[in-house]
């Protein structure tokens, strides 16, 4: 039997999405990239999901892209299979995703963990963007995203020398939110998801999307944004529950509308 190359899970409002290729340490081929784009889609999908975990396996989250595959192709077979695009359907995805990384995250994986709303490093992780050992240089993101998350002089050593760096390190330069034990990459990833669930699902959307906008848009614009998406929040039925829970002293029972 041939194993899938993903794993979905429903864990109450918490979906669970992992890569399953550990004896390629979750290269990401294009099946697998096939793979996680439809898992999070499923999910996102579905009204019941409220936050969902992306994760891979204790040695590896992905060690980056399927070097058999890449160098096979052309700059032409990579322009019409649309190849990068399954990553756009990633980044469209609007539940909350927590990436789960334990082990090496490098090269795409590098880049799928960014796509990421937060991520959850095991003690163990190892982050970096080694493209230009091969020649190459991130295409999916990375040259953008890991400067924007870490700033221009931590960016250009890891991508101009491939260097690696730490989970600590990681943390240190805000690249990941929390850094826990060996053992606890994934159980901790559940956890913030569980934590992000109980929240009023619209208003966790709005400022996941306010955020979002924060990196790509003018202050004023940004704040414009953040401020329509607070009456829209307001005008949902979740916003007068979690008030009336409040002033109740009482946990709120947010539906989504």
């Amino acid at each position: 039997m041939v194993e899938p190359n993903v794993l979905v899970e429903r864990d109450g409002r918490v979906g669970v999405v992992l890569m399953n290729r550990p004896r390629q340490l979750n290269a990401l081929s294009g099946e697998l990239m096939d793979a996680i784009a439809a898992g999070l889609g499923e999910l996102d999908d579905d009204p019941e999901i409220r936050a969902i975990v992306l994760g891979g396996g204790e040695r590896a989250f992905a060690a980056g892209a399927d070097i058999v595959e890449l160098s096979a192709a052309t700059a032409v077979t990579l322009y019409e299979n649309k190849r990068l695009e399954r990553w756009d359907a990633i980044r469209d995805v609007r539940t909350p995703i927590v990436a789960a990384v334990s082990g090496y995250c490098l090269g795409g994986g590098c880049e799928l963990a960014m796509l990421c709303d937060l991520v959850v490093a095991s003690e163990t992780a190892m982050f970096g963007q080694p493209e230009i050992n091969l020649g190459v240089l991130p295409g999916a993101g990375g040259t953008q995203r890991l400067t924007r998350a870490v700033g221009k002089a931590i960016a250009m050593d890891m991508i101009l020398t491939g260097r690696m760096i730490t989970a600590r390190e990681a943390l240190a330069h805000g690249l990941v939110a929390r850094v826990v034990a060996r053992e606890a990459w994934l159980g901790e990833a559940k956890r913030a998801a569980r934590e992000i669930a109980a929240k009023g699902p619209i208003a966790v959307r709005l400022a996941k999307e306010a955020i979002d906008a924060a990196f790509e848009t003018p202050l004023t614009t940004g704040v414009e944004l953040e401020r329509k998406s607070f009456f829209l929040a307001r005008a949902s039925e979740d916003a007068g529950e979690g008030l009336s829970a409040f002033l109740e002293k009482r946990k709120p029972d947010f539906t989504g509308r």
